[in-house]
């Protein structure tokens, strides 16, 4: 887990600018906001306004961000194959777990609300860290692997990306099944915290404070 809380640093760092970026931004063009009153024209709107999308540009494709810094992070030698691998198992398990392949797999999820969310909300994080964890172990376990010679062309890291498709499939079909109970808990953690009110903080920043000994928070 500490490793994994270090290789998470990695795709964290980028994060601030964003931040930057983005506050500067809303400072400038309130208007984006939709705050009533302001401008929504002019020099200052127009900078804050490609303040905010630059900002954004990393924010709304964090997952990504993950897939790559945890693929190099938990990788034995920090090779960009462990990054490519990664990037494979993403690209496999997002394609699987569409909610238009799930609901032609799995009809009746297209009348489960909750089910069909946690698949439409699956370019997260969360499974993000799951396919960097899925790239770095074929990465660090098939990267020497020797095949026949009339398969040679494939040995080494070149098998990786192979080994971590068929990899992800089997993981797609699993979370087939475990991530519309995880989405759902990780909500109901979410909303009840929240109906908590100023006690939510409090339980937020203690849960939050447990996860430093692993470097996850």
């Amino acid at each position: 887990l500490q490793k994994l809380g270090k290789s998470l640093m990695l795709p964290v760092a980028a994060l601030p600018i964003c931040g930057i970026l983005m506050g500067l931004g809303y400072a400038l063009a309130p208007g984006v906001m939709g705050v009533p009153g302001a401008p929504t024209t002019g020099a200052a709107f127009t900078v804050g306004f490609l303040l905010v999308k630059a900002g954004g540009a990393l924010i709304d494709n964090m997952h990504w961000l993950f897939v790559i810094g945890v693929a190099v992070g938990m990788a034995d030698d920090k090779d960009g194959t462990s990054a490519l691998a990664g990037l494979v198992s993403f690209l496999m398990m997002k394609s699987l777990l569409s909610p238009a392949v799930v609901t032609t797999i799995m009809p009746s999820i297209a009348d489960d609300r909750v089910r069909l969310l946690a698949f439409e909300k699956f370019e997260n994080v969360f499974p993000a860290i799951l396919a960097g964890l899925i790239g770095a172990t074929c990465y660090n376990k098939f990267k020497n692997t020797q095949l026949p010679d009339w398969l040679a062309f494939f040995s080494g890291k070149r098998c990786v990306a192979i080994v971590t498709g068929v990899v992800s499939i089997g993981a797609s079909v699993i979370l087939l099944f475990v991530w519309p109970v995880i989405f759902g808990a990780l909500y109901a953690v979410g909303q009840a915290i929240i109906g908590l009110d100023i006690v939510g903080v409090g339980v937020y920043t203690f849960l939050n404070r447990l996860l430093i000994p692993t470097g996850l928070h």
